[in-house]
């Protein structure tokens, strides 16, 4: 019961986080798009070569974490996010790791959102 309240959550929240009319449509679409190529290569790619095949699938994560927790506002993703601040600080240090296996330049030059200077 628990695994399908989660998923029911995370649907919500990726439902909600798309229609927010402060993150542009490009950054909507970029992050759709990489979570295909995403889904994609972890249902039917599979990884022939041991350890170095999840690079890429690190690097996808990295990219997707990234946004989520690094470049979007904290207040603008908050107001969206139904787990709490403890799994919300939680998951955000666990993806700075992540985000250290998608190169910066890559980061930099992907994303239109800009963060509120205040």
């Amino acid at each position: 019961m628990k695994i399908k309240l989660f998923f029911t959550q995370l649907k919500a929240f990726l439902v909600d986080s798309s229609n927010d009319p402060r993150i542009p449509m490009r950054d909507k679409k970029m992050v759709m798009g990489i979570l295909i190529v995403l889904g994609i290569r972890l249902l039917f790619i599979p990884d022939w070569i041991p350890y170095i095949g999840i690079l890429d699938i690190l690097f996808l994560m990295g990219i997707i974490l990234d946004y989520f927790f690094g470049v979007i506002d904290q207040s603008l993703l908050l107001s969206h996010y139904p787990w709490g601040m403890k799994s919300f600080a939680r998951i955000r240090r666990i993806s700075q790791f992540i985000a250290f296996f998608a190169p910066g330049f890559v980061k930099d030059n992907l994303w239109v959102y800009t963060k509120d200077p205040f």
